[in-house]
C-alpha cells in the first residue's frame, strides 16, 4: 500500500507509480489464483499459435515442374553428361542462377523454392537445358493456373535479358511431375551430401549421421547383414567380388539403404550379380562385382549415388579418404546397428609393398589406406563398402572398395581395397554407366 500524503499535497501530484497502485477497490491474488491466471495465459498463447500455425500451412503443397529450353550460344560438349565436370557446374550455376532471378523478382517469390539442372541434351550442336523447379503454393484446385504464372513468368524473362546467355524462348516448355520422380530428379547429382562430415575410425567405432553417407548400402541375405555396397546409379551397386564365394545367387540376397540396420529406409530385391571374369578366390586381384537391382531407388536427401572416378584419375599418398560401413570394431567383434565412419589416408603402393608391410603383393588393381600406426581401419563386415574422397568442390567420389587386410587396425597392416579407377572401364562395360 502506498504511504498517506502531507496533507498540502494534492492526489493529482501523486508520483505515478503511487498512482497505479492504489484503488477504490483492491483485489489481492492468492499464490494459487496467480497460478491459474499463469496457465490460462499460458494455454491461450499456444492455441493462438496452433491457429496461425494452421492458417499459415492450411492449403499449401509442394509443387514440382520439368521445364526445357535451348540455349542458342552454348554449344554441345560431351562434359555435360558428367554432373560432376566444370564445364557442367559452370553452366548449372548460370542457369540457377538465372531462374532463381526470375522468380525472386517476381510475384512468386514466396512460392519459388528451388530448381536443379537435372540433364543437358543435344539439339543440332546445341544445349538443351532440362531443368526442375520447386515450389510451395495454397489451393490444390488453382494448380493449372498457377502452372500458367509459371510458364508467363519464364517466357517473360527468356524472351527479355538473360545476361550472356542466348535462349530461345518460343522453345521454352513446362509440365507437371509427381513428386517422387521431381525428388528424385533433385537428388541426382552423385556425390553430394545433405551433412557436413565430421568423424574418426571405424575400428573402435564412431557412428555416422542420417544422411551422411547416403550411397551406403548394406548386402543381406535373410535379413542378416553380410557385406557392404555403394549406390552408383538408380539401377546399380558396386561391391567386393569375394562377398559372393559362397553363394552367388541374386534370390538369396536383397539390399537395404538406410543409418540403421534394424530401421531401414528402402530395401530392394537383386535381379542381378556381375563377378569380375578373372577373380579366383583366395587370390584378391580383381575382388570387384557390381549388382543390378531388381527395381530402381529412387533417390532422396538421404539416398544418393557416389561418383566414379574417371580411368585416369589419381589420388595422391597421403590424401584424405573415409571408409564406412556395420563392420565390425575388432577382430571377431559384433556387428553395429548403425553405420560406422572412419578418417584414414592413401599409402602409397611402394611404401605398402614393403617387407615389413606387404612384401610386394598389392598390384596396380589395389589401393592401401589406413595408419602405420594402426587403430583406425576397416574389419569384418565392411567388406565390398565404400572407401570415399571429396575433391575441392566437396563432391564424393568412390576411391576403392574394403577387400582384404590383415586382421583389423593392426600396426604396419593398413586395409587393402580394389582401386576403382583402374577398373572404371570394367564397370561401365558392365552398367552402361
Amino acid at each position: 500500500m502506498a504511504k498517506e500524503q502531507p496533507p498540502q499535497r494534492k492526489q493529482a501530484w501523486m508520483p505515478l507509480q503511487k498512482r497505479r497502485t492504489e484503488s477504490n477497490t483492491k483485489v489481492k491474488l492468492t499464490r494459487c489464483g496467480k497460478i491459474t491466471l499463469g496457465i490460462i495465459i499460458i494455454v491461450i498463447a499456444v492455441v493462438i499459435f496452433g491457429l496461425i500455425i494452421h492458417f499459415v500451412t492450411y492449403g499449401k503443397t509442394s509443387s514440382y515442374y520439368h521445364i526445357s529450353f535451348k540455349v542458342n550460344n552454348v554449344d554441345y560438349d560431351r562434359k555435360f553428361e558428367k554432373p560432376y565436370s566444370q564445364e557442367y557446374t559452370d553452366l548449372n550455376k548460370k542457369i540457377v542462377s538465372l531462374i532463381n532471378e526470375t522468380f525472386h523478382g517476381s510475384k512468386l517469390r514466396r512460392q519459388y523454392v528451388k530448381s536443379h539442372v537435372v540433364q543437358v541434351s543435344r539439339a543440332k550442336g546445341k544445349v538443351i537445358i532440362h531443368s526442375v523447379l520447386k515450389f510451395i503454393f495454397c489451393f490444390k484446385n488453382k494448380a493449372a493456373k498457377f502452372r500458367d504464372r509459371i510458364e508467363t513468368i519464364l517466357y517473360q524473362k527468356l524472351n527479355g535479358e538473360t545476361g550472356c546467355l542466348n535462349i530461345d524462348s518460343s522453345s521454352l516448355r513446362v509440365s507437371d511431375i509427381e513428386m517422387s520422380t521431381a525428388e528424385n530428379l533433385l537428388n541426382t547429382c552423385c556425390g553430394l551430401r545433405t551433412i557436413t562430415f565430421s568423424g574418426n575410425r571405424i575400428a573402435g567405432g564412431t557412428d555416422a549421421e542420417e544422411g551422411e553417407w547416403p550411397w551406403q548400402a548394406s548386402l543381406q541375405q535373410n535379413s542378416v547383414h553380410r557385406c557392404g555396397a555403394t549406390l552408383i546409379s538408380n539401377y546399380w551397386l558396386v561391391t567386393a567380388a569375394h562377398c559372393f564365394i559362397r553363394n552367388n545367387d541374386p534370390q538369396k540376397w536383397n539390399v537395404s539403404f538406410g543409418l540403421l540396420l534394424s530401421d531401414p529406409k528402402a530395401q530392394r530385391k537383386i535381379k542381378n550379380i556381375i563377378i569380375h571374369e578373372d577373380y579366383h578366390y583366395p587370390a584378391h586381384e580383381n575382388d570387384i562385382a557390381v549388382v543390378n537391382l531388381s527395381s530402381p531407388i529412387l533417390y532422396t536427401s538421404n539416398i544418393r549415388r557416389v561418383c566414379l572416378p574417371e580411368a585416369n584419375y589419381t589420388f595422391p599418398p597421403n590424401s584424405d579418404v573415409v571408409v564406412t560401413g556395420w563392420g565390425t570394431s575388432k577382430t571377431d567383434g559384433t556387428i553395429p546397428n548403425i553405420l560406422q565412419k572412419g578418417a584414414v589416408k592413401i599409402i602409397d603402393t611402394k611404401t605398402c609393398n614393403t617387407e615389413k608391410i606387404y612384401s610386394g603383393v598389392i598390384t596396380p588393381g589395389m589401393l592401401c589406406a589406413g595408419f602405420l600406426k594402426g587403430k583406425v581401419d576397416a574389419c569384418q563386415g565392411d567388406s565390398g563398402g565404400p572407401l570415399v574422397i571429396a575433391d575441392h568442390k566437396g563432391t564424393w567420389f568412390l576411391v576403392g572398395i574394403v577387400s582384404w587386410g590383415d586382421e583389423c587396425a593392426l600396426p604396419y597392416k593398413p586395409g587393402v581395397y580394389t582401386r576403382v579407377a583402374y577398373y572404371r572401364d570394367w564397370i561401365t562395360a558392365k552398367t552402361g554407366l
